[in-house]
């Protein structure tokens, strides 16, 4: 019996996601992305699906990025508006019992102190189904949003995250002992002072006393995900993730992005195993192969080009609208994100990548399209392949969704390759089964696991 995949449910707080037009189709509900209720539905019918988690996308600016304006982002809705992906991850708690919540936080957004605080509270909300989604973010709009010039250079911006994460790393794992708690109504204590440590750190960056104001939640540290697909994102995961986010164009292509990372992985002290790989796919299903080709037809026709490619032009920091589509992608300077152009190379071995190719592989190359039964017979070939998950992209939402649960899962969960029930546990726990709901000790975030015992606790300067 194969292995099985993990599914996650892929949106955005936001008009458009990533097949731009479509929000235009009546069957799609994504213009109620205000509605709380347009959430819970979904989320609810994934958890019905079984599926393992909920991952929401988020950004924090919009640039002048296509045809030297932000005109077509504004008037396509091309992620635009868009609402804070952990403020809805919170709001969904309630609704959802088993389902992992994964959100988007970016270095830039927000103080990691009060992140980590705000990471916690979720976790304990929801007893231990927190996943975070680290960026380092693309945009100059995001960074001036936060009162930058412009974004910091590619590989200096991983440099940052990677003390971003040595401070949310000590206050959640090296601030409070296990035992600090120790609630003794008789006693009148609740926590030991003894067993409560501040962190000390002082970076480039941050400068961050401590404590860590939450006590320990279920997971300690939240599921951590990561999305880079350039040299320094791979490293990265390699170094920190759990699961990354992958976008190769075939299962080749992904095999090879999968082994290289995996060396990094090893080279980093960690285990191949301790790194799950999620590709990024979309399903068209028919009841026969013609019927899933005609609903593909039909969906093209309907999908924007203009907002595809001033998507891909934001996140490159190239405007392609203002580009030869014949131009190789190799001689343009690329600040943004690295790993469009890898994806579409090493899924096509010798091929240079030129303009035109990177709007069809970014729209065509997620897509499987087919019966039930042919779109299993790809799935096992991408797992073949190294993957371990799936995010699944919408068309329509709830639409895709739907369709997927409704007649690809029960074929998946007849061949092995999808759960048919949750397990216990946290979400940790469930995305690796027989490993404890925080992280095992080859994270280099376990270093901090009792780093602070013994340290003089001094306290804040008086007011």
């Amino acid at each position: 019996m194969p292995k099985r995949l993990i599914f996650n449910g892929f949106s955005m707080n936001a008009v458009s996601h990533v097949f731009h037009g479509l929000w235009r189709r009546p069957q799609s509900l994504q213009t109620r992305f205000n509605d709380l209720d347009t959430w819970v539905a979904l989320v609810r019918l994934l958890e019905k699906g079984k599926f393992d988690a909920f991952f929401v996308a988020d950004i924090l600016g919009v640039d002048p990025a296509y045809q030297g304006s932000w005109d077509t982002y504004v008037k396509e809705a091309v992620q635009i508006p868009i609402n804070d992906s952990g403020v809805l991850v919170g709001a969904l708690i309630q609704s959802t019992e088993h389902l992992g919540l994964t959100l988007t936080g970016s270095i830039l957004q927000e103080h990691p102190f009060n992140f980590a605080r705000k990471l916690s509270t979720l976790d304990h909300l929801s007893k231990g189904r927190i996943g975070w989604n680290i960026v380092t973010s693309v945009s100059h709009n995001a960074a001036q949003n936060f009162g930058f010039d412009r974004i910091v250079p590619h590989d200096e911006r991983y440099r940052w995250a990677e003390e971003y994460v040595d401070v949310v790393y000590k206050l959640w794992e090296g601030s409070w002992d296990d035992d600090a708690v120790i609630d003794d109504k008789a006693g009148n204590l609740y926590a030991d002072p003894a067993r409560i440590h501040r962190i000390h750190h002082h970076g480039q960056r941050y400068r961050v006393l401590g404590p860590h104001l939450s006590q320990p939640s279920r997971q300690r540290t939240p599921v951590l995900f990561q999305a880079g697909s350039s040299r320094a994102g791979r490293a990265f995961a390699a170094r920190h993730a759990e699961g990354t986010f992958i976008a190769a164009v075939n299962p080749e292509g992904a095999r090879r992005q999968i082994e290289e990372t995996r060396a990094l992985v090893r080279a980093a002290g960690r285990d191949d195993g301790d790194l799950l790989f999620v590709q990024g796919l979309s399903f068209v299903v028919g009841g026969s192969e013609a019927e899933a080709q005609g609903k593909a037809r039909d969906l093209a026709q309907d999908i924007s080009v203009d907002g595809l490619l001033a998507h891909i032009s934001r996140d490159l920091g190239i405007d392609l609208g203002l580009l030869d589509p014949d131009r190789p992608v190799a001689e343009l300077e690329i600040e943004g994100v690295q790993g469009i152009v890898r994806a579409f190379e090493e899924g096509n071995p010798g091929k240079r990548a030129t303009v035109a190719d990177l709007g069809r592989a970014y729209s065509l190359s997620s897509q499987v399209v087919g019966t039930p039964e042919t779109i299993a017979d790809r799935l096992a070939e991408w797992q073949a392949a190294g993957i371990d998950g799936v995010n699944l992209i919408y068309h329509t939402t709830p639409g895709s969704f739907a369709d997927f649960i409704e007649a690809v899962m029960p074929v998946l969960r007849k061949r092995g390759l999808a759960q048919a029930d949750y397990a216990e546990g946290s979400f940790r726990e469930r995305l690796f089964p027989g490993r404890p709901a925080r992280l095992i000790d080859r994270h280099p975030a376990a270093r901090y696991r009792g780093a602070f015992r013994g340290r003089e606790a001094r306290s804040l300067p008086a007011a």
